[in-house]
């Protein structure tokens, strides 16, 4: 598969050492400094575009992705108050689009634990539970740990 990074950060860099560990290709590797190279001729030499920004260009490069009609996968947060313009952009250019908000897999087994705990819990109205997780301190738009109600030992 020949893959289009948008995104050459932490997390690209990431991606294209398991891609082309697993035989895969890079096709571009998009970033503030090699914009020019996202045309349509370009990406249409790639099977999918995966897309890893920032909340301040995320949108425009799903969207272009739509245009281009190149499939996308999109791991980028904090754009989410936009995300019914994107999902009628790529239904009306009949795209494909996977997004998730965390493709770690430790943190998708804490969503599944922490649902199993909100049904275990929901009959001990006595208790109050709480979680937290922080798993990627570094990233960009991590938003502020917020105070811990627990004392310091």
């Amino acid at each position: 598969m020949k893959i289009a990074l948008i995104g050459y950060g932490k997390m690209g860099k990431a991606i294209e050492a398991i891609a082309i560990e697993r035989g895969h290709m890079i096709g571009f590797r998009i970033d503030a400094d090699t914009l020019d190279q996202f045309t349509q001729p370009n990406m249409a030499s790639c099977d999918v575009a995966i897309e890893f920004t920032g909340p301040h260009s995320a949108v425009n490069n799903l969207l272009q992705c739509f245009e281009f009609g190149i499939p996308v996968v999109s791991g980028s947060t904090g754009w989410l108050e936009e995300r019914a313009k994107v999902d009628a952009r790529c239904l009306e250019k009949n795209g494909s689009f996977l997004y998730a908000s965390n493709f770690s897999v430790g943190v998708n087994i804490f969503f599944e634990v922490n649902q199993k705990l909100a049904y275990l819990m929901r009959s001990q109205p006595s208790y109050t539970v709480s979680i937290e997780e922080i798993h990627h301190t570094q990233k960009k738009d991590a938003p502020a740990a917020p105070p811990s109600p627990w004392p310091s030992r």
